[in-house]
């Protein structure tokens, strides 16, 4: 694309010269080339604009006065560099088209219902009286299970697992190898043996939830485990059942979450952090990265460690328990003395 015409298509003045040179990708401001296009959106950045070769920068007007770039670079001055470049990564890096149809080799059950446009990879099946949105795809080799509801233009990716009766709503993205729907960990020790509690719930999806390879959800015992609307979850964690995840909730790889916990909306859990069940995360908390949650968190609170307390507390008693070594040198000096004055 010409530069003038990605800056049209992004809300973005372009400034400086070369506004008719074409740009063929995006990357980043360290790494830039010739005919490509970057962003600056953070100040400790700034000595990296000075020296980059690409044709083009989405800059924001507040770090365009603090910086002095090359003569020949284009400025794409905007309100939201973050957010303008994303765009131009889109129409830089546009997704394949690939022909949409239902392969042959694709194993529909009986009453399988499909809407407008949708698109079944090779070895994929789908199971009886499930209901399939407009425009969804489903990959080589997922299964959709017996019951399950998927809404408009969401996309199961390859080996994904949708077991019986789960609901997904609209635009929610499923990674491969997830599996959305399993039993969840529960037993109960008789005579000398673990037996199973049944799981007869199911799992609720609500519109535009990104689930990540390799993540497990698991159906509730007897109601649903539930995620709310614009939650992203990330590759390879585990969510137990019955727990209810509120409205865009962020959770980071390798997190473990237990049964029955509640997670508030916009809440923040940090790779491979971990809850005990019935844990309430109150919205907008953060639990910070390898924390263990034994206890609720409040609204709003930044909590760190394991056990975890609030992260101010936490540092500090990291920043002491690092001077311990120097502080016990110190403290077998001050015994001698006092045994060599005791002994005088």
């Amino acid at each position: 694309m010409l530069i003038k015409d990605l800056a049209a298509q992004c809300a973005a003045d372009v400034q400086g010269g070369g506004a008719e040179r074409e740009v063929t990708s995006a990357a980043d401001i360290m790494s830039a080339q010739a005919h490509q296009a970057t962003v600056l959106s953070d100040a400790k950045y700034k000595k990296y604009l000075l020296e980059t070769q690409a044709a083009a920068c989405f800059i924001s007007d507040k770090l365009l006065s603090e910086t002095a770039p090359p003569p020949d670079l284009a400025l794409l001055v905007c309100a939201d560099p973050e957010m303008a470049f994303l765009q131009a990564v889109k129409l830089l890096h546009p997704e394949p088209d690939y022909p949409r149809s239902i392969s042959p080799h694709a194993a529909l059950e009986a009453d399988v219902q499909l809407g407008e446009d949708v698109h079944i990879g090779p070895f994929a099946s789908i199971g009886a009286g499930s209901r399939i949105g407009d425009g969804v795809t489903i990959d080589a080799g997922a299964r959709i299970g017996r019951g399950v509801v998927i809404g408009k233009h969401s996309r199961i990716y390859a080996n994904a697992v949708i077991y019986d009766a789960c609901v997904l709503g609209n635009e929610v993205l499923i990674h491969a190898g997830a599996v959305i729907g399993a039993d969840g960990f529960g037993y109960k020790f008789r005579d000398n043996q673990h037996v199973k509690v049944p799981h007869v719930g199911h799992v609720e999806i609500a519109d535009r939830v990104e689930i990540g390879a390799n993540t497990c959800i698991d159906r509730g015992a007897l109601g649903a485990t539930r995620i709310g609307a614009g939650s992203k979850i990330d590759n390879l964690v585990q969510l137990g059942h019955n727990n209810v995840v509120g409205r865009n909730v962020i959770i980071c790889g390798q997190s473990g979450i237990s049964g029955s916990c509640n997670i508030g909306d916009g809440a923040i859990l940090a790779g491979s952090s971990g809850l005990a069940d019935h844990v309430n995360i109150g919205a907008r908390a953060t639990v910070m990265a390898r924390s263990g949650i034994s206890a609720d968190v409040p609204a709003g609170a930044q909590v760190f460690g394991s056990p975890a307390k609030d992260r101010k507390i936490a540092w500090r008693e990291l920043a002491a328990l690092a001077k311990l070594p120097d502080l016990l040198q110190r403290f077998k000096e001050l015994e001698n003395r006092l045994r060599r004055l005791e002994g005088e």
